[in-house]
């Protein structure tokens, strides 16, 4: 009898001392899959990676028995913005990101969608869907990276609190092959998605594929939340230990539809990343 592959739960894992640390530390909590920032997330600049650190980066990803690695850009950019100086600044700093995640052969890039500043939500999106296409053609020799649009909280002037949001993405993409979904459960339920009791999570994702289509979901980030329910506040807690409860993650990790789905934690941790430990147990206790 063969055993069955890991699930893949990981978590956000730091890069301090260089991006090639990131396997080493996601291997030691016990990741199958993680997620990385190329560079400081807090800045707009960044030094180029260096041959030695992606080739070390690589060997180490190669024996930490993590299978799917995605990355996320900074957030300092909004291709949302109604500032033509904001949005050019956020586009070259996307295309970047995009080239940095292709350097060290990973698949997925996520990115929130941006805020629209008070230009309304038409605006912010239709600013971003010209960004994502100016992107792609870029980038045509990145091919193999994936766009992958966040779900947000809706804080703010935020865009992608609603599912209609990403689906507009989506079909002002040209080249479908290069976009998908991150489905980050905090954000969703605190925009006003139930996931909390088996009838609310059904009616979700019956929403979101009627909307979006399951076909785009690529990854999830797995956080519990501090604030309730529609209360359109981005903050992460540990899983249990939130508005959430343990329930949405239970029905979660047993849906079969999911089962190859990458699922990454952003639960807030000290520097011994003992916190993803915990929470990766909670998440592999609740398999049934």
């Amino acid at each position: 009898m063969t055993s069955k592959p890991p699930r893949l739960f990981g978590a956000h894992m730091p890069i301090a001392g260089g991006v090639e640390n990131a396997p080493i530390s996601g291997q030691k909590v016990g990741c199958a899959a993680m997620q990385i920032f190329t560079k400081n997330s807090n800045q707009w600049r960044a030094k180029p990676l260096d041959e030695k650190s992606v080739a070390a980066y690589r060997e180490n990803l190669a024996v930490s028995g993590i299978a799917f690695v995605a990355s996320h850009d900074s957030y300092l950019i909004n291709m949302g913005s109604p500032d033509a100086a904001m949005r050019g600044k956020s586009l070259d700093a996307f295309v970047d990101e995009i080239e940095r995640a292709a350097l060290l052969g990973i698949g997925c890039l996520v990115f929130h969608p941006g805020s629209h500043m008070g230009a309304g939500e038409d605006s912010g999106l239709n600013h971003v869907a010209d960004c994502m296409n100016e992107a792609v053609k870029r980038t045509a020799k990145q091919g193999g990276v994936t766009l992958t649009i966040e779900t947000t909280a809706g804080q703010g002037t935020n865009l992608g609190y609603k599912f209609e949001h990403l689906a507009f993405l989506i079909e002002k993409v040209k080249d479908k092959k290069r976009v998908g979904v991150c489905f980050d459960t905090c954000h969703v339920f605190a925009a006003g998605y139930e996931l909390r009791t088996e009838e609310g999570y059904k009616a979700t994702w019956k929403e979101f594929d009627r909307v979006i289509g399951l076909d785009y979901l690529k990854m999830y980030h797995i956080n519990d939340s501090k604030k309730d329910f529609g209360s359109r506040v981005d903050r992460h807690e540990q899983l249990g230990k939130g508005f959430m409860g343990e329930k949405p993650f239970e029905l979660l990790v047993n849906d079969k539809r999911f089962v190859n789905i990458p699922m990454v934690l952003e639960t807030p941790k000290g520097k011994d990343l003992s916190e993803d430990v915990e929470n990766l147990a909670v998440l592999r206790r609740l398999i049934h």
